[in-house]
């Protein structure tokens, strides 16, 4: 298995690497508008309403967007909890740790492709 890991890699880097943008940019965003621009009435609450938000992530554009969101970040979590094992002395399972972590991550992204596709 963590001959496997090493060839792909790159291919984990690039969904890694594109996880912590996306996590950093776009859901930091979305939080601070929801959490804190709506409460504090700085945004109207009908920006937000499910028929207008409904609309702009069954485009097509929203589509990819919405699957950035739920796709990338699970590859960037699985990363972390891949590394932090590593840290806590787990270099010895690493293989399987990454391989079921990187599972759950490909399982849990397809589901949001079905998901996304069904909008």
């Amino acid at each position: 298995m963590k001959h496997l890991l090493l060839k792909l890699e790159p291919i984990i880097w690039l969904l890694f690497g594109a996880g912590l943008s996306v996590g950093t940019m776009l859901l930091t965003g979305f939080v601070i508008v929801v959490g804190l621009a709506i409460p504090m009435g700085l945004v109207d609450p009908s920006a937000l309403a499910y028929p207008r938000a409904h609309a702009l992530a069954s485009s097509g554009l929203g589509r990819l967007v919405v699957l950035g969101l739920i796709a990338l970040p699970l590859w960037k979590g699985a990363h972390h909890i891949r590394s932090l094992s590593v840290d806590f002395h787990g270099g010895d399972r690493d293989g399987a740790v990454g391989g079921l972590l990187y599972l759950a991550a490909a399982i849990c992204s397809v589901m949001g492709i079905i998901a996304v596709a069904q909008l």
